[in-house]
């Protein structure tokens, strides 16, 4: 299986599906929103299958059980089996199933998807404090007062605690809201400490669950969160390719940190299909300069410098050689101010809107 070697965007000799057999997708934001697919993403994942891939759905979202949620997909016209879906809800439970007996009473601080990840490993979700031997912590959409009152009550208690995942937000139709990591916070301020255990994205456990269940011998993860989905990808030692349709944007992606970069960079999920660009970086002084074919800029203590717009098939080019010209500069320690990160931006935005 590849393993990443630097933390700056690399080429793919042909398309990525040719160059990978299972794709590990993030779901929310990247084949979905909410109740509605994400434009071309079920065709794109249809054409995949059919070229002899295997999909896996990986997500930090406990709040529905994987077979709901394979069903949400063949709604969707994506094609997934319910074996398919990997949830930090299944990955929480075997961790607890490993430590505690079965029929053992586990507080439950979540919804549907996590209580049947605990039954299935042969726990016993409840609600009494009193009774449980650990907490497990999920996203909920209806998670109220009570239930994290009795969670802080546990975890001061000395509990051990499992977090299912940190994501501070989930993407909704309306835009970005409030997800676990959030809630597992204030439960954390409450009871002064944080959790024992995290299970879900980006630690690795959710990432190797899916490659030994689909046997994977050269996985590509596809998502939308740098912080999550790419960082989890370098974490197990796998390539990433972001895609654009969810809470990742131009400040996001040149503010990226070393251990959460992207191997590639794609419009949507029919990125896929591309043969993937190289890029070049070459630093004179303090000037960093970076290519991705016709597209040209060039980065400093200052600022960037679009040199050239050309938009390349897909329109990323200016985004790509922004990218890697920033990250190099960043790489050597200078550090940009919020009105120079700002104009870099503003910069990056307009030859995108030019070009397009």
């Amino acid at each position: 299986m590849s393993t990443p070697t630097t933390a700056t965007l690399l080429p793919s000799t042909g398309t990525l599906l040719d160059e990978h057999d299972v794709l590990l997708l993030d779901l929310d934001g990247v084949v979905y929103v909410g109740a509605d697919a994400v434009p071309h993403a079920p065709a794109a994942l249809r054409r995949a299958v059919e070229a002899g891939h295997r999909l896996g759905f990986i997500t930090n979202n406990a709040s529905r059980p994987p077979e709901t949620v394979a069903a949400h997909l063949r709604d969707l016209a994506v094609p997934a089996a319910d074996e398919d879906v990997v949830n930090s809800a299944q990955t929480a439970a075997d961790h607890l199933a490993l430590r505690f007996a079965a029929g053992s009473p586990v507080l439950l601080v979540g919804t549907t998807g996590l209580r049947v990840a605990l039954e299935q490993v042969g726990l016993r979700p409840t609600e009494d404090r009193h009774e449980a031997v650990a907490v497990v912590q999920g996203f909920s959409p209806d998670l109220g007062w009570r239930q994290l009152a009795e969670a802080t009550h546990a975890v001061r208690s000395g509990l051990p605690w499992i977090a299912t995942n940190l994501d501070a937000t989930v993407p909704t139709p309306g835009g970005p809201a409030p997800g676990n990591g959030l809630l597992v916070d204030l439960v954390a301020r409450a009871a002064g400490r944080a959790p024992d255990v995290v299970c879900g994205k980006p630690e690795r456990a959710l990432f190797d669950a899916a490659v030994q269940r689909l046997g994977a011998e050269r996985a590509v993860v596809v998502g939308d969160r740098l912080d999550t989905d790419l960082q989890g990808a370098r974490t197990a030692g796998l390539r990433g390719l972001l895609v654009l349709t969810g809470v990742t944007g131009v400040r996001e992606l040149l503010a990226a940190q070393p251990h959460e970069r992207p191997t590639y960079v794609g419009q949507d999920l029919r990125s896929l299909e591309d043969v993937h660009p190289e890029v070049a970086v070459e630093s004179v002084g303090g000037t960093v300069t970076a290519s991705c074919r016709r597209a040209r800029v060039s980065a400093g203590p200052a600022g960037i410098d679009v040199r050239a717009e050309e938009a390349g098939p897909d329109g990323l080019d200016v985004l790509r050689a922004a990218a890697a010209a920033v990250w190099a500069v960043h790489d050597t320690g200078a550090a940009w101010g919020d009105e120079v990160v700002t104009a870099a931006v503003t910069v990056v935005e307009k030859a995108l809107r030019t070009s397009a």
